[in-house]
């Protein structure tokens, strides 16, 4: 299905279109879909040139998007994939056939975007109505809907911003396929405070006639599972439940207790045949679905990333209704990359980041460590950022006795924890916190030459990447 815009669109510049996105609300979730619905019907609707996928969840969802985009492709697929938030640049949130969208089809996108919104937005307040609140997420998921229906993609994956029911990706018309990694106590002010009530927003994701796959973070505590069973049975969805072949090959994936059977639900499954002993060693995995079983499958990454891997491939199976190529498959999972997620930046003297940032994902976070250096005084020396608005607490009792030296910064992003603030934080828990840094580039310049590895915020991640790539 062709597309074109029902208007002209002024021609701006990459830092136009930042300026627009910085001028929108910066950060929030308005409990409405209508907005981007009305602003992607303003624009002729171009979601409907296109299949989408859907992948919510705490943690897990970037790297679960970012296989299932691969594996479509690996299958023949013009694809294209929306993830968020970026490393260094805007537009690596959007990407056509693995590569992010140029600048110029990026600041196309976010004006026609920002010019639907001004006519929904004008109309509106014509009617007497209460003009919409437009927030960031929401300019750049429609933005992303035009970019892709003008690239002509046969498939989009659509990775949620947060929870699910009122995610803007939620308003994508053509969404067939939909899938939940896991839960996990995170934007509590927003979804909710305790587990199940963030599971409940993740969950409205799943709706009659979409194929569900449950990725093995939602298996435990019962009470969670039994939150998306529930809409599963509702909307009369028989879902796909992941569940690893032995429990600790999902070590940091789930929450304490042992998933049950469900006999009478369809099943994947996958067991780690060969963990990394060192970084740039492949992660083996065995994947098997309702339809196939897929063997010998590698990745240069870390073994958590084995429940991602089987989450996608379960996933564009039921996309596709059928059996994958293996030979594609293989390439495709080997060839994948995951920017931010155990990404290692340098290898002399090894610099490696990862975007974990709250305790579920701390915790993933480490037991990759542990099998790379099982010996704490081993292991390089922690960078650490964190965001105030995460559980910056639960990250540093992870965090403090696993490196045998701490140095701390602060991001540039106006949610940062205050720099003092987290090594107090590192101190009280019995930390040797060895520096403390106002900047990024500050502390990447004290440390030149040590290795070290830099985590607790997506924005950590990303500052050290733009500096050192």
């Amino acid at each position: 299905m062709s597309y074109r815009l029902p208007f002209d669109v002024p021609a701006w510049t990459y830092d136009q279109a930042l300026h627009q996105l910085h001028s929108a609300l910066r950060f929030g979730i308005c409990p409405m879909l209508e907005t981007v619905v009305d602003m992607l019907a303003e624009l002729g609707n171009p979601d409907l040139c296109f299949e989408s996928v859907q992948i919510a969840g705490t943690n897990g969802k970037t790297s679960t998007s970012r296989y299932t985009a691969a594996i479509l492709m690996g299958e023949g697929y013009r694809v294209a994939l929306y993830t968020s938030p970026e490393l260094v640049r805007y537009n690596e949130r959007m990407e056509v056939d693995g590569v992010p969208v140029s600048d110029e089809a990026f600041a196309h996108g976010i004006a026609a975007a920002t010019i639907a919104g001004e006519r929904v937005n004008a109309r509106r307040s014509a009617a007497g109505e209460r003009p919409y609140d437009i927030t960031e997420f929401d300019t750049l998921t429609v933005a992303a809907c035009v970019v892709y229906a003008e690239a002509g993609v046969d498939v989009a994956v659509l990775e949620c911003g947060m929870g699910g029911r009122w995610d803007a990706t939620s308003a994508v018309k053509s969404t067939k396929t939909v899938a939940i990694t896991g839960i996990g106590l995170d934007h509590m002010h927003i979804l909710g405070d305790t587990l199940e009530a963030i599971a409940g927003e993740k969950a409205a994701i799943i709706k009659a006639g979409r194929p569900c796959v449950l990725g093995v973070g939602t298996a435990t505590p019962d009470s969670v599972e039994d939150v998306f069973l529930a809409q599963c049975a509702e909307e009369g969805v028989e879902p796909v439940l992941l569940r690893p072949e032995d429990l600790a090959d999902a070590r940091g994936e789930m929450h304490p207790g042992t998933p049950r059977a469900h006999e009478d639900l369809p099943h994947a499954s996958y067991r780690v045949t060969r963990r990394p002993a060192r970084l740039g060693l492949p992660l083996v995995l065995d994947v098997t679905t309702p339809r196939a079983a897929y063997e010998g499958l590698a990745a240069p990454k870390p073994a958590y990333q084995a429940a991602n891997i089987a989450c996608a491939v379960a996933l564009a199976e039921a996309h596709l209704g059928r059996v994958l190529d293996a030979g594609k498959l293989s390439e495709a999972v080997m060839g994948c990359p995951t920017p931010g997620r155990f990404d290692m930046l340098r290898s002399d003297p090894p610099i490696l980041i990862d975007a974990c940032h709250n305790p579920q994902s701390v915790e993933t976070f480490l037991t990759a460590v542990r099998d790379i250096e099982p010996d704490v005084s081993g292991r390089p020396a922690l960078l650490c950022a964190a965001l105030a608005d995460k559980d910056c607490g639960g990250m540093v009792e992870l965090l403090a006795h696993e490196f045998p030296c701490v140095y701390v910064t602060q991001t540039s992003s106006a949610r940062a924890l205050a720099a003092k603030e987290l090594a107090a934080l590192f101190r009280e828990a019995g930390a040797d916190v060895r520096g403390v840094y106002p900047t990024v580039a500050e502390a990447v310049s004290a440390l030149d030459g040590q290795a070290y590895v830099a985590c607790g915020s997506i924005t950590l991640a990303g500052e050290v990447a733009g500096i050192l790539r």
